[in-house]
């Protein structure tokens, strides 16, 4: 087979973008990313296979971001995607339930990167009307109950500037992932309530229509793992 032909196929089954137009997740040493616990998935980041996985979903996120002005991560975590945030926005502001907001920020301004980071929920985002030019949520959204996620949308409208973008990542949940999550002692039925498709539900109802992005498991086995929305406010 010619090699051209290869990586379109590699590309096809993982519904990637051709490599010039695909953003490669910027990861530092793990071992300096700080102020989360032991839930948080950074420490998979490394492993063959799953840990690819992981870095995948935040890159399809990435790629759907147009930059701008001000950006709100909302469950920055550790702050994996402030790196490749920070080529895009001129502000980073952070909204996570349980980081330690200090230590996050303290470790990225040791790298001339500097954030707003707070602690509090995506169902009353703590930001005046018309603050950012995108907010971005990945794996977030499944944590919420179904009638959730129309409060959470309707926040995330607010914040947004007229003609702001929301991003978000979500699992898409399958037998291989619940399996996937077991593996790394995790019961996912314990965390997820809401599905992809209670997620997209509400995004459109508040935002109207949307485009769907989604990321098929190792080799294109599974099916879909992952599903990405991007939707924007009209003004």
């Amino acid at each position: 087979m010619e090699p051209r032909r290869i990586i379109n196929d590699v590309e096809s089954r993982y519904n990637m973008k051709p490599p010039q137009e695909q953003i490669r997740l910027q990861l530092l040493p793990l071992e300096r990313y700080v102020g989360v616990d032991e839930k948080d998935p950074i420490k998979f980041y490394r492993l063959p296979v799953i840990g690819r996985m992981y870095q995948r979903r935040i890159e399809l996120c990435l790629e759907q971001l147009t930059g701008g002005q001000s950006v709100l991560e909302v469950g920055f975590g550790s702050g994996v995607s402030f790196l490749n945030l920070s080529q895009l926005y001129q502000e980073i502001h952070g909204l996570d339930l349980t980081a330690n907001v200090r230590q996050v920020s303290e470790m990225f301004a040791s790298l001339g990167i500097q954030t707003d980071l707070r602690n509090g929920s995506v169902l009353q985002i703590p930001y005046p009307d018309q603050s950012f030019d995108a907010v971005l949520l990945i794996s977030i959204l499944e944590h919420l109950q179904p009638q959730e996620q129309i409060i959470a949308f309707r926040e995330i409208w607010r914040v947004l500037k007229p003609g702001g973008q929301v991003v978000y990542g979500v699992p898409v949940e399958r037998p291989f992932m619940v399996f996937m999550f077991r593996l790394l002692g995790t019961n996912i039925r314990e965390h997820h309530f809401s599905t992809e498709a209670d997620v997209r539900c509400a995004a459109t109802q508040v935002f109207g229509a949307g485009k769907i992005t989604s990321m098929r498991g190792p080799l294109g086995l599974f099916g879909n793992v992952y599903e990405v929305g991007e939707y924007r406010k009209r003004s």
